[in-house]
């Protein structure tokens, strides 16, 4: 224990009785909230900050600063007014995005059974302070540092402090003081989990003063990279580099020129700001916090905004079946002998066994103990030893008068079966040979192939109790068998249907047997031709199980670390990969998978595991999640896609128009103010529709998608902005401040309205942009067309236009629209296309 725990405890005193609201309130005061990394304060001004440190608003402050010196206090002014708007407008937007988030995520806070002033409650796990007393059961994950007052067959998973993978066993010892520090045996850890047990504990540390807090603030590091930060990235890198060698260029070409350095470095930043998409972050917030609201209303909470661009490229679904194509509503159908007759002995056993035993309760237990609800006043639980995932047997010592304790085991037929060396008969025992062994296995075979789970139940009577282990589980005799039914769930097929012609695949990963779940499968339509086991699993590689797993949709007999085996060979084969989950024994896979999927009714180390939790059991919760988060990830790409074109045809144009005009093509400041209208116009497309079919596969970052796209539309803009350079001066003979208003309007005008051909693969009239994306359009077109002929007119360097130009601007749009939309549809549809069945993600 850390010398910080130890004072911490000592400060404290630690009363069985629990807490009053008063004084629990008073030390949280004093200690803080019990997070294991401390909350940073400030977090508004510190996004304020983030967002005035940007690298392109420090640009933009030289490129003022610069201005003001040389005498142009406009140019500075405007270059300001920009860098205050888009900054404010970058926070609120990005501030009431954070605070939905925030309020979906206090749906799902963790919680702690806690007892305050006399009475058990569930309070937020932030509330803890030490001296409170808490409640454990199986499943749940500790809440903070503590010592155990009370415990009952507890058993930990103390592998993310201690390496350990078995479950370490906890004692309580009453005679222990409550600040002695000689050793941990009675104490358990934020940060480990409940395998099976309950107990009471009396907390001693919390937040940054636990074991676990004092681990994440040495180590603390930053998440791994997910691939939509990956896909940021290498977008970053893209504009990086274009706007490298445009600056160059320019530069270059200018000075060639023997123009003016300084403006001509000015002119440089200015077209270097002009391709930046600066509004990508806040658009990327707001896009994605509205997709988490969306998903919320479709019973599908987010834990981290850039899971949802994860959750919409999931193209393999791996899962359980229970509760996923079943309804998890299991009723027990039969007790029958270990020949298949009707027999009660193994429920009676079974009872038993489920009543008092302290591990999680599994729907089987449910069943067993719904048949029988009076209590066994006459027996009385000795030992345990708990359920786990190698051996996939329970069993449970009770004592009765004065008989020999009695073990009793229940679990996986095969496993139970191979412990045994006898079966109970109509008239005693009989030995287990190779003959009655066969009969057996093909008892329970039979039934599994009719639907039914299966329950294996043996008992053998011990000698001595001392120190039991595994190791006892042997020489049992074969009492018989359970089973239970399972119904499928009435909307799995068409869920799977609806997921199937989205693009994602569904596997199965259970641990049940291979009979069973290919009869479950194969009623709901999942392929059942082929199915690989755990044991078949064991021996084979990790390239034999990869090619395997993209042939085979069932996994059965499945431990926890071969599902691992699963996932990864999935994702070794560029697939993003989903899992979903909700027992103590899907927490690695939920962390290993891309997407980490769980329910609310999960225990506390599935929830906590997992990025997504759904609110609703069923693959339809799910499906409608998955559909919301490619929305969400298809309307960033639409304004990446819409951005970097249309900026970069603009840049191409003036690039080209340097080299032969005698000025400067747009002033600095309205290149900037040029850019800011446009990014401003596309504020709303998070609330944009998106295209159905873009919906129907998943999607994933593909740069080179958007720099094709950039260089092959882009330039159709600049056939336009040419031909307004040639009219503006062979027809309209313009002054240099009349060729500075004229492409500002066409060019603003252009590039503003292709957003409604640009947003769609289809016709424009297909698929209706939302009003709120048609109405800042419209509104900072038309707010272009007055700017020439506004009160600010002279001071942004504009002059009205010849009525004529108007007219002229009103062929070129429509018809600049038309050949987008022709182009599109013969270029564009083959690189959406590109993008929707990509399927390797960005190295």
């Amino acid at each position: 224990m850390t010398a910080s725990t130890d004072s911490l405890k000592n400060s404290f005193s630690a009363d069985a009785a629990g807490l009053s609201t008063g004084e629990a309130a008073r030390r949280l005061i004093e200690t803080g909230p019990n997070e294991p990394t401390p909350s940073k304060s400030g977090g508004q001004l510190r996004e304020l900050l983030r967002f005035c440190l940007n690298p392109l608003v420090l640009i933009l402050l030289i490129a003022a600063l610069v201005s003001g010196f040389l005498g142009q206090p406009v140019d500075a002014g405007i270059i300001v007014g920009i860098i205050v708007i888009s900054t404010a407008l970058s926070f609120f937007q990005g501030y009431r995005s954070h605070q939905a988030v925030e309020r979906l995520r206090a749906q799902i806070a963790p919680t702690a059974t806690v007892l305050r002033d006399g009475v058990w409650s569930e309070l937020p796990r932030r509330d803890l302070v030490p001296g409170d007393v808490v409640r454990l059961s199986a499943g749940d994950l500790v809440p903070a540092d503590a010592r155990l007052l009370e415990s009952r067959d507890l058993h930990l998973q103390q592998a993310a402090l201690t390496g350990e993978s078995a479950p370490v066993e906890k004692f309580a010892n009453p005679d222990k003081s409550a600040d002695s520090t000689t050793d941990d045996a009675d104490m358990v850890f934020l940060g480990t989990s409940v395998v099976s047990g309950s107990a009471t504990a009396t907390v001693v540390a919390t937040g940054t003063n636990t074991e676990f807090g004092d681990i994440a603030l040495r180590l603390r590091s930053r998440a791994p990279e997910t691939e939509f930060d990956r896909g940021t990235r290498k977008f970053g890198i893209l504009i990086m580099e274009t706007v490298f060698f445009l600056v160059i260029f320019i530069m270059t070409v200018n000075l060639a020129m023997h123009r003016n350095a300084l403006e001509s470095l000015l002119f440089a930043v200015a077209l270097a700001v002009g391709l930046t998409p600066e509004f990508l972050p806040m658009i990327t917030t707001v896009t994605l916090s509205m997709g988490a609201v969306k998903m919320a209303r479709e019973k599908v909470i987010v834990k981290h905004l850039d899971a949802i661009e994860n959750f919409g490229s999931i193209d393999v679904l791996c899962s359980d079946k229970t509760g996923t194509l079943t309804a998890g509503a299991i009723s027990l159908d039969r007790s029958l002998d270990c020949l298949g007759h009707a027999n009660s002995r193994a429920l009676d056993l079974a009872y038993l066994n489920s009543v008092f035993e302290t591990g999680i309760k599994s729907p089987l237990d449910s069943a067993i103990l719904a048949h029988r609800p009076e209590a066994p006043s006459d027996y009385v639980k000795v030992d345990e030893i708990p359920f786990d995932f190698e051996r996939r047997m329970l069993s449970i010592v009770v004592s009765h008068d004065n008989d020999q304790p009695l073990l009793i085991t229940k679990g996986a037929p095969e496993s139970v079966i191979s412990v045994c060396t006898t079966y109970e008969t109509p008239n005693g025992e009989a030995p287990l040979n190779d003959a009655e062994r066969e009969q057996c296995e093909k008892t329970y075979g039979a039934l599994s192939a009719e639907g039914f789970r299966v329950l294996a139940v043996a008992r053998r009577r011990l000698g001595s109790l001392d120190n039991l282990t595994t190791a006892d589980e042997r020489e049992m005799t074969l009492v018989g068998f359970l089973t239970f039914i399972d119904p499928p769930r009435e909307d799995a097929k068409s869920s799977l249907d609806a997921l199937r012609r989205d693009g994602v695949r569904v596997i199965i990963l259970t641990g049940d047997n291979e009979l069973v779940t290919r009869h479950i499968c194969s009623q709901v339509g999942i392929d059942s031709n082929r199915v690989v086991t755990g044991q078949e699993m064991g021996g084979m590689t990790t390239t034999a199980l990869a090619h395997i797993a993209e042939e085979v949709d069932i996994f059965a007999r499945v431990s926890p670390g071969q599902k691992d085996r699963v996932i990864m060979a999935l994702k070794a084969r560029g697939h993003v990969v989903g899992f979903l989950g909700d027992g103590i024994n899907d927490a690695p896979s939920l962390h290993t998978a891309d997407v980490g999927i769980s329910v609310s009714g999960a225990v506390d180390v599935a929830q906590d595991a997992a990025d997504i939790i759904l609110l609703e059991p069923g693959l339809h919760v799910l499906h409608k999640g998955i559909v919301e988060g490619r929305r969400a990830f298809g309307n960033l790409l639409k304004y990446l896609l819409m951005g970097t074109s249309s900026n970069f045809g603009n840049m191409f144009s003036m690039a080209g128009a340097s080299l032969f005009l005698p000025f400067l093509p747009m002033l600095p400041t309205q290149i900037l103010l040029n850019n800011f209208l446009y990014d401003l116009s596309q504020v709303t497309i998070p609330s944009d529709n998106v295209d159905p079919a873009y919906i129907r596969k998943p999607q994933h970052w593909d740069i080179s998608v958007i720099r094709n796209f950039m260089v092959v539309i882009g330039p159709i803009s600049s056939l336009y902005d040419f031909l307004t350079f040639f009219i503006l001066i062979s027809v309209f003979h313009a002054t240099k401040a009349q060729f500075h208003s004229g492409w500002f309007v066409e060019s603003l005008a252009t590039q503003t309205l292709v957003i409604f051909v640009i947003r769609t693969p289809g016709a424009p009239w297909s698929n209706r942009p939302s009003l709120p994306l048609a109405a800042t359009t419209i509104l900072i077109v038309l707010l272009g067309l007055i700017l020439p002929n506004s009160p600010l007119a002279a001071s942004l360097g504009f002059v009205p236009l010849p009525p004529l130009f108007f007219l002229f601007l009103a062929a070129a749009t429509v018809t600049y629209l038309v050949l987008v939309q022709i182009v599109k549809a013969r270029l564009m549809g083959r690189l959406l296309k590109a993008i929707t069945l990509a399927k390797t993600p960005i190295d």
